[in-house]
């Protein structure tokens, strides 16, 4: 093997690795605190989606979020504003993380909620009605 030969395959396999190291990062950089969140959504500055059941959404939301289920998000995509960003939220942030991801794929300026809704209610960030909760899975109809 030419000695040339190996150090360009040295230099092409740093090249993949700093690559899938860029993209690691950029995959840690779409979670957001909820503190953050419900600063920038009282500025206007954001649009927050709910993606969870309805039946979960009912019982307690966050002020000001809109809410698509899981189920419809690609649907409804095209009614999301792409000029503004966007988190997605869900109880524990798991479903709003996949969310997130495949929407700032496609272009969106997306976010995920850090530790979704439960992390809303822990740091005493406000519920909708009044009296919201969050609802866990085995309370849901039919889980």
């Amino acid at each position: 093997m030419h000695p040339d030969a190996s150090a360009d395959a040295d230099a092409s396999t740093e090249t993949a690795s700093t690559d899938s190291e860029t993209a690691a990062d950029a995959s840690l950089d779409v979670s957001l605190e909820p503190e953050r969140v419900a600063e920038m959504l009282e500025r206007g500055e954001v649009q927050v989606i709910d993606v969870r059941e309805g039946a979960e959404w009912e019982v307690g939301h966050v002020a000001g979020a809109r809410h698509i289920e899981l189920d419809q998000i690609q649907a409804q995509a095209a009614t999301i504003d792409k000029a503004t960003p966007v988190v997605f939220q869900c109880r524990g942030g798991s479903r709003s993380e996949m969310v997130a991801s495949a929407f700032r794929e496609s272009g969106w300026d997306a976010y995920n909620m850090d530790g979704g809704l439960r992390s809303w209610a822990e740091r005493d960030l406000p519920l909708e009605p009044e009296d919201g909760r969050i609802v866990e899975s085995r309370d849901l109809p039919g889980h």
